[in-house]
Order: structure tokens, then sequence, then C-alpha cells
């Protein structure tokens, strides 16, 4: 792959100070302004070549279709719900992320929660800041024996999984993604949700925000729990039905339920937040100065190695990009331009492509495949299709600009 120049970089958030660091000992220039409002971050964005966020900043895709220069979007932490990911893969922008840098981070204060639900610790001290005395009120439940359904086996489920073993939890679990056997060797048994739901005693999440996530805790969901099932959210507000949980929450259906994310960040509806059976925290899980060091730190090490052509680790919309750190794949890439840009030369004068079949052989080109394709429809797309096409957008631009003929 052609080096990468990110020579400026934006940080519009409050990231640890080795991020600015890293950069700045590798020759990129970096500028911090953090608390802009949309129309002030859409001005400043034409300026540089990478943008560095957190969760606070909203990187919409009026701001980066004003984001002339831009050509990296760097998430110091895990999910990347507050970029609009395919306005960025649109433009040919790589949007990155840390995959791990709050992992433990977010699976101690799941952990945390954990606890707190089943011994009443906050309420507890609360009700003793304000000269009380309850023994009675805050009877509580061992974890031990109890059953822990955690939905998603990811790096977070996993470290979750572990921890609250050692406390004699049963673990199981439901991920589409990764395989049964895997999660069978951390204790993790997977099934199906249908199967999961009636057999929890609690229940944490660890997926990403997506469509097929949205509301996944429902009314319907916790009809199919046991009573007093209790719930802990440190992922993305939104996973959880808010509104259902607290029908189930007044209903008795739900137990207690601990937050550490919302659906509105702050919540303006109070009512979740104020429920005496709901423990809640301001979107603290990756909240440590541990985590927040290793994500800035990450972030800024994986631009740099990216734009010294070393690899590339994070990229969440540029996955074809991660063979093309080899001389011969730089040399297959422009290979498969040239035989793009001849293609098109070729078809010019007659009716244009409306589909384009590419075809490779040998086993020294197995891992090739990927980037191949795209180079040869960058060569396609490169002359007279009035875009910028690039390994990172061409795809998305192919199906436009071939199928639409």
């Amino acid at each position: 792959m052609a080096p990468i120049s990110i020579q400026t970089v934006l940080i519009s958030e409050s990231v640890d100070p080795r991020c600015k660091a890293i950069l700045e000992e590798n020759g990129i220039r970096v500028t911090e302004k953090q608390n802009m409002k949309k129309d002030e971050l859409m001005a400043e964005i034409k300026n540089y070549d990478g943008l560095v966020v957190r969760s606070a900043t909203k990187v919409t895709a009026d701001i980066i279709n004003a984001a002339d220069n831009l050509k990296i979007i760097g998430r110091a932490g895990t999910g990347v719900d507050n970029v609009d990911v395919d306005a960025a893969t649109k433009k040919g922008i790589i949007v990155m992320n840390t995959p791990s840098g709050n992992t433990i981070s977010a699976a101690e204060l799941t952990c945390a929660l954990l606890m707190s639900l089943s011994r009443n610790v906050p309420q507890a001290a609360m009700s003793m800041k304000q000269g009380n005395w309850d023994r009675k009120k805050f009877m509580g439940a061992e974890l031990y024996g109890k059953v822990l359904g955690i939905v998603g086996l990811g790096r977070i489920g996993k470290e979750v999984a572990s921890r609250m073993q050692s406390f004699g939890m049963k673990t199981i679990g439901y991920d589409p993604i990764t395989p049964p056997e895997v999660t069978a060797s951390w204790g993790v048994e997977q099934m199906s949700l249908e199967q999961l739901w009636p057999q929890c005693d609690y229940i944490t999440v660890h997926t990403p925000l997506m469509p097929s996530t949205v509301g996944l805790l429902s009314d319907e969901t916790f009809a199919r729990c046991k009573k007093g099932v209790k719930v802990v959210n440190c992922a993305r507000g939104g996973i959880i039905d808010e509104e259902a949980l607290l029908r189930a929450l007044e209903s008795g259906q739900c137990g207690g339920a601990g937050l550490d994310v919302f659906v509105e960040e702050p919540p303006k509806n109070r009512a979740l937040v104020d429920h005496p059976n709901v423990i809640s925290c301001p979107h603290l899980g990756a909240s440590t100065k541990e985590a927040q060091a290793r994500c800035g730190e990450d972030i800024a090490l994986q631009i740099v190695d990216m734009v010294q052509g070393k690899k590339l680790v994070g990229a969440v919309n540029a996955q074809v990009l991660a063979s093309t750190f080899s001389q011969e794949s730089h040399q297959l890439i422009k290979l498969g331009e040239a035989v793009g840009a001849v293609l098109q030369s070729c078809s010019a004068s007659n009716k244009p492509c409306s589909q384009v079949e590419i075809t490779t052989q040998g086993d020294c080109m197995k891992s090739s495949t990927g980037y191949m394709t795209s180079s040869v429809l960058v060569g396609l797309l490169n002359h007279g299709s009035g875009c910028c096409p690039n390994l990172v957008n061409v795809l998305s631009l192919s199906l436009r600009n071939l199928e639409s003929r």
C-alpha cells in the first residue's frame, strides 16, 4: 500500500497526553481543541489529515463531508457508534478504534455493578451517610451458585466471565461470532438467547450497538426471564430498552439494574436513575487512568504504524488494507490499478461496464485477492467517473458507478 501521509491531527476531546506526545515524536503536528460545537468542528476539520476522538464527539456525515483532507478518524476506545462509518467509508476515510484499550476497566466496572446489585452497597452507603442503620432493609443475596448470562463474548465478556467464575457463578452466554468451543475453554457454555433468558439470575450485555442489538432486552425478553432477574449494561445505551426496563422494575420482573450507559447522555428522563433498585454511573466504563493511558497510546501508535507502512491495526472499515503492508503487495496493487485502467480505456468507447469479474490463481495470490479486486476497481473508476476511488471506498463506489448504469 502506498504510504498514507498524515501531517496534521486534531484531537477534539480530552485524550491522554501520551497520544499527542507519540504523534509529535513522529513528526505529526497536533492541535487539541475540546468542546467544539458541530459548526465549529465542521469549519476546523478542513485543515487536518487525521481526527482523534473519544465518545463525546459525534462525527456525523456533515462533518465527514466537510473534511476535505481527512484520511483517518481514530477513536481512542472500543465502540465507534459516535462515528458515521458508512459516510467515512464512502469518502475513503479509514475509521480506527483501539479494540483492547479499555477491556479490563469495563470488565472490572461490570463486576463491581454485579456485586453492588447483589449486596445493595451504594444504597447502604448512602443510607449510612444520612445517619441511618438499616440492616434489614439491605438484605442481599450471594453470587455463589447463581447463573450469569453474558450476551456478547468478546474481549470484555471473556474477562467478566473469568472474574465472576471466581465467585462461584455459573457462566452461560451467547455470541453470534465467537465459536462455542472457544468460549467453552473459558468456562462459558454457549446457547441461543431463547435458551439463555429463563436460566439467568443475572444478565450482563457486552455487544456493540447496532440494529440487531437495539432493544435486545425488551418487554418480550424480560417476560422470558426469571422473576427478579438483575441486569447490567456497561456497553451502550439502548441495548436494554429503557422503558421496558422501567416497567420490569416496577412489576418486580426485574429485581435490579446496574447502568453505566444510557440512550441519552446525560439522561434527561431521570425515572431509571431515580429508581431505588437502579445503581447508575455516568458512563465510567473506560474512566480509569490505566484505560485512558492505554487508549491514548494505542491510537497514536496505530496511526504511526500505518503512516510508516508497518501494519494496520484496529481499522473497522478497511480490513482489506491489513494485508497491503509488504513490498510484494505494493507491486500487485500497481498491477491491479493498471489492469483496471486498461479495462476502462477498452470499454470507454463502447458500453460502460455493468459487471466486472476479477479472478486470481495460484496459492501465492490467496492472501492478495481482496486488495487485488479493490485495486482493479480503483484503476477502472479513476478516470472519468467523477469520484476519487481508493482501497477503502472503491467497493461502495463501484456499486454506485457500475451497477447503476
